[in-house]
């Protein structure tokens, strides 16, 4: 009875074995590590678009820098990501801030979309980077070269015309200025003449397609140093701003005009050291002869 009970239970056993060898066969492949080390670091996933927050926005149109550049044209609701890399954005002598973009160096609207960006090392090219169709489409143009650009700005006057402006190459307070021209929505640029000057540049406009402004002198500059085209660029020539004898010396640095009403307007600063009045005024002056010269009006807040 024993050997029937013992070779029954052989033959089952055999069974079992026979059924799990096939079974283990026929199973998938599971690929186990030959060894368990470290897990690989994980990477933070990209922030979720539900936080991100426009920064410089034009009413709902703003940006964001979150490990890559994005941008939204409904307050945040929605994000388009802009193909084009952070660290271009910064290149050149002057980075700014990095959790901002640069000042002026990029354009917002709901029609044209523009950021200026630096490529190359040691022949460095200002380039723009633009859309026309609020993020679906990008286009990139080639403005000009320019080594170690420092000032950049981009602006639109309306859906064709544009201006960049931006220097380089600097020499202790000395400097080269660049200043070009769109007349087709950014697809071509012309450049245009700068005045024969190299002081540091300050800031530099157009308020229309004839009538741009070039202001000089950020390191303690004594009066306003601007220049005035009234041809689009091909020739510029210095403005005489009146600075009365009791601001000589306040009055220092011209910031760029703009158009109030019926009148051309110029707010003169105190420069980055000014303190009559804790540095808290400008002087107000105003143009009618299309900015070739200016008389003062009176002191305004420096917020304005």
């Amino acid at each position: 009875m024993k050997r029937i009970i013992i070779g029954g239970t052989a033959s089952l056993l055999g069974i079992s074995i026979a059924v799990g060898t096939y079974l283990f066969e026929t199973a998938p492949s599971t690929h186990l590590p030959s060894e368990i080390g470290t897990l690989p670091e994980q990477k933070s996933p990209p922030e979720n678009d539900d936080t991100l927050q426009p920064i410089k926005s034009n009413g709902p149109i703003g940006y964001a820098l979150a490990g890559e550049l994005k941008i939204t044209y409904d307050d945040g609701e929605h994000w388009s990501r802009v193909p084009i890399g952070i660290e271009v954005l910064f290149a050149g002598e002057y980075n700014g801030q990095e959790n901002e973009l640069i000042e002026q160096s990029f354009f917002l609207s709901e029609d044209l979309t523009a950021f200026l960006y630096v490529e190359g090392a040691d022949d460095q090219r200002v380039k723009l980077l633009y859309s026309l169709d609020q993020g679906h489409t990008w286009n990139d143009t080639d403005i000009g070269g320019m080594i170690a650009p420092r000032f950049r700005k981009v602006y639109f006057l309306n859906e064709d015309d544009g201006y960049v402006v931006y220097t380089g190459e600097r020499t202790m307070s000395s400097e080269a200025t660049k200043v070009y021209m769109t007349h087709d929505s950014g697809e071509t640029w012309t450049e245009v003449s700068q005045p024969d000057h190299y002081r540091l540049l300050y800031d530099g406009n157009f308020i229309d397609e004839k009538t741009g402004f070039l202001s000089y002198g950020i390191l303690n500059p004594e009066e306003p140093d601007l220049y005035v085209t009234q041809d689009g660029g091909q020739s510029w020539v210095p403005a005489r701003i009146e600075i009365p004898d009791e601001y000589h010396l306040i009055f220092t640095t011209a910031e760029t005009p703009y158009v109030e009403g019926n009148d051309l307007v110029l707010l003169v600063n105190q420069g980055s050291s000014g303190d009559y009045k804790g540095g808290k005024v400008k002087g107000k002056f105003i143009s009618k002869d299309n900015g070739l010269s200016w008389s003062f009006q009176k002191e305004v807040d420096a917020d304005e």
